[in-house]
């Protein structure tokens, strides 16, 4: 069984800045790729951005320049360091990871935090 646990959400003024973390725990052999999706209401859940093990990352059009994303393997955490939030990033972000457990992979999701820009 694997756990993603997620943190940092919040709410902030337009123009302001947050850091999203998200732990991974539990009978963890490796994780792949880590990732950032966010869902706001009324629409589908989308990629903010990836990062391989490697640390080979991939953006959204719209949070290129503005968020960061970021991993420490040791810890098993990803983050996302998100700057220039716009109204248009409210959301619930979620994590997600491929995670290998004993010789098999799986994809696991966390709970999702909630952000939300207004002023």
């Amino acid at each position: 069984q694997v756990q993603l646990v997620e943190s940092g959400g919040g709410l902030v003024q337009p123009g302001g800045s947050l850091r999203l973390s998200c732990a991974a725990s539990g009978s963890i052999f490796s994780i792949n790729a880590m990732g950032w999706y966010r869902q706001a209401p009324g629409k589908q859940r989308e990629l903010v951005a990836d990062i391989t093990s490697g640390g080979s990352t991939n953006y959204a059009d719209s949070v290129k320049g503005r968020f960061t994303i970021s991993r420490d393997n040791a810890k098993n955490t990803v983050y996302l360091h998100m700057n220039s939030l716009k109204p248009d990033d409210t959301a619930v972000y979620y994590c997600n990871a491929d995670v290998v457990v004993l010789t098999t992979f799986y994809n696991y999701w966390g709970q999702g935090t909630q952000v939300t820009v207004s002023s």
